[in-house]
């Protein structure tokens, strides 16, 4: 018997060579996700907006002191006394493993396994299964899922109190406030950054002119939304003019890892056309608050070792 045509998914992901793995949406590469061990740590760039340009960006316009700002990245300043923020700390967050890639007309998934090094032990002091969901939306519009689980595999590790972790994204510069033509504003729409530092937000916008692929200037943005399952939702903000932003996890307490257990953190970012549309944010959000989390388990499927699902 034939078997019957085959179609190829609306959403794919697609891995690269020079340690990368891409996010496709009707053959339109979208986000690169780059896990080269010569890096610090793993990050997503470029980040294609609906106009075709770059939303995000590899370090600071002004300081090269901040070349830890990668795109879309995560990161903690201080793990036990350990720094995994800064570059040239001696501390390195390295992919692992991938364990699996799905394709699908409703979402393309891919999981990876990710070890935090101190530099002084040659096991991890953290390991972290992440699983990265891109969505599409209509307009060329999409939403990137991000579900981590941090997992101690032989003491208790202490997030130690900070701004810095464990999310972050970098805008491109003209998007930025101040180098750019840029809005920063939260949910409550209160805007810039002397009015948004460390206050606490469901999310938060960086919105501002690019450049589409004819050459026009358009308004694109990135929402970047916690969740209610997170600690200390929803959490204070660390946001700069000058084009970064971060929800802060644990700026104000610790938070313990004990050996054994897991920290299950949700994170999503909607890329947009046009200004933050504060309605549409409230819909989006809440959809996300409701939905299940991901897991990956061993698969039982043929020729598939793991396997994403969504949890019971």
């Amino acid at each position: 018997m034939d078997r019957h045509p085959y179609r190829i998914p609306r959403c794919q992901v697609v891995p690269e060579s020079d340690f990368q793995t891409s996010f496709a949406i009707d053959g339109r590469k979208l986000i690169h996700w780059n896990f080269g061990h010569h890096y610090p740590r793993p990050f997503f760039h470029p980040v294609i907006g609906p106009s075709g340009a770059n939303l995000v960006r590899m370090g600071h316009p002004g300081a090269p002191n901040h070349d830890h700002h990668s795109g879309i990245w995560f990161a903690h300043n201080m793990v036990e006394e350990f720094n995994f923020w800064a570059n040239q700390t001696g501390t390195q967050i390295r992919q692992r493993q991938w364990l699996d890639y799905i394709d699908s007309d409703e979402y393309a998934a891919a999981a990876f396994i990710l070890d935090y090094y101190d530099g002084h032990d040659e096991s991890p002091l953290l390991t972290q299964t992440t699983i990265s969901i891109i969505h599409p939306l209509e307009n060329n519009e999409y939403i990137l899922e991000l579900h981590m689980v941090l997992e101690s595999p032989s003491i208790p590790v202490t997030l130690h109190k900070t701004n810095f972790g464990v999310v972050a994204v970098r805008v491109c510069a003209t998007i930025s406030e101040h180098f750019g033509g840029g809005t920063l504003m939260n949910d409550l729409g209160v805007k810039t950054e002397s009015n948004l530092f460390g206050k606490p937000s469901t999310y938060m916008d960086y919105s501002g002119p690019v450049r589409d692929t004819s050459g026009d200037t358009v308004i694109n943005g990135l929402t970047l939304f916690d969740h209610p399952s997170n600690p200390n939702f929803p959490a204070k903000w660390h946001v700069r003019e000058d084009g970064w932003m971060g929800p802060s996890l644990n700026r104000d307490d610790a938070i313990v890892i004990n050996k054994g257990a897991s920290l299950e953190l949700r994170y999503q970012v909607h890329v947009h056309a046009g200004a933050l549309d504060p309605d549409k944010a409230v819909s989006i959000h809440r959809r996300f608050k409701d939905s299940k989390s991901w897991i990956v388990k061993r698969s039982s499927m043929k020729h598939r070792e793991w396997e994403i699902q969504k949890a019971d």
